[in-house]
């Protein structure tokens, strides 16, 4: 007999390649800029699938579950937001035209469904195999955050002299410039890659490389695979309409890093004492640590975009009575 936990896993990938099917065939067939309404009703309609799956957990598995989605789903948007800047510096390095960034993004959002759902099974595994290498995600946590918090604001980056970048440009021929929505064309009997493909594997990369991050992060809420996938391809799917939502205004968020450092290092903590200290010494139950860490979660990003609102106020009031 088939357990529950497989029919979900199947039940939910179906899913998922459902909506992304109708997204790349439907949607997809003409290249255009989403606009800020269109972005608007696409993050409402993709955040109330993920408070459905969130409906369907609570019934299924209980209280606590759902309460670890939700911080699992909720942290994840929140590390995406700050993924979405870099986006924008990709294709505004690569001078990717707006309508045709959408393309790039969805087929960007498949690969990393793919990358994140190899990562979350060699976690899980990794975990399930060698308990104490929950510390070590903990740790590196801990590290992620102290390097986040101490970051630079200097966004001068040539992605074109990043080892990827030319490694792709030694292994495939390339146009010298776009062709439309296209990533691959023939010219002269010949297969070439366009620009958009190497802006894709730009993407992806960079997508592989928050994922080290927000993998470990998440199992730090929940050591539950399901919910760990769920929550993780969740936010992942309601990715390029946030982009589109919030492409204007990202720069503008000033504090956001510092939040995240602060998230990211308090889940880390929490991931290295939870076994030791917290439960068995302190007696916070596993209940009271997920409430704990969504309400962290929830108040330290409000704080972190409200001082940044108070900046952006003084800054404009300044420029103001400087007459600029």
């Amino acid at each position: 007999m088939i357990e529950i936990e497989t029919l979900a896993f199947s039940g939910f990938v179906l899913f998922v390649l459902i909506v992304i099917a109708i997204d790349l065939f439907l949607f997809q067939r003409n290249p255009h800029v989403m606009s800020v309404k269109q972005a608007a009703r696409a993050s409402i309609f993709w955040i109330f699938l993920a408070l459905l799956v969130n409906a369907l957990i609570f019934l299924w598995k209980g209280r606590t579950a759902g309460i670890e989605f939700f911080t699992g789903w909720l942290l994840e948007q929140s590390l995406s937001v700050d993924n979405l800047f870099v986006f924008l510096l990709i294709f505004g390095f690569f001078k990717v035209e707006p309508r045709y960034q959408r393309r790039v993004l969805v087929w960007g959002i498949v690969g990393a469904l793919i990358m994140r759902g190899l990562f979350i099974g060699l976690g899980t595994t990794v975990l399930a195999a060698f308990q104490p290498i929950i510390y070590v995600f903990g740790a590196f946590l801990v590290y992620t955050g102290m390097n986040l918090a101490r970051e630079s604001d200097d966004n001068e980056t040539d992605f074109n002299d990043s080892a990827v970048v030319r490694f792709v440009r030694r292994l495939l021929p390339f146009t010298d410039r776009y062709r439309d929505e296209h990533f691959f064309v023939w010219e002269a009997g010949r297969r070439l890659a366009t620009p958009l493909l190497m802006v894709l594997v730009v993407i992806e990369t960079t997508d592989l490389l928050f994922a080290v991050d927000s993998i470990p992060a998440v199992i730090a809420i929940t050591k539950d695979p399901f919910i760990v996938f769920s929550s993780n391809v969740m936010a992942i799917l309601g990715l390029r309409a946030l982009y589109f939502l919030l492409a204007g205004v990202i720069d503008k968020i000033h504090y956001l890093k510092y939040a995240l450092a602060a998230i990211l290092s308090f889940v880390g903590l929490k991931m290295m004492t939870e076994d030791w200290l917290l439960e068995p010494i302190l007696h916070i139950t596993k209940d009271s640590l997920t409430i704990i860490t969504l309400s962290f979660i929830i108040g330290t990003l409000s704080v972190a975009i409200l001082a940044s609102l108070l900046r952006n106020r003084r800054i404009t009031r300044s420029q103001i009575r400087a007459g600029l």
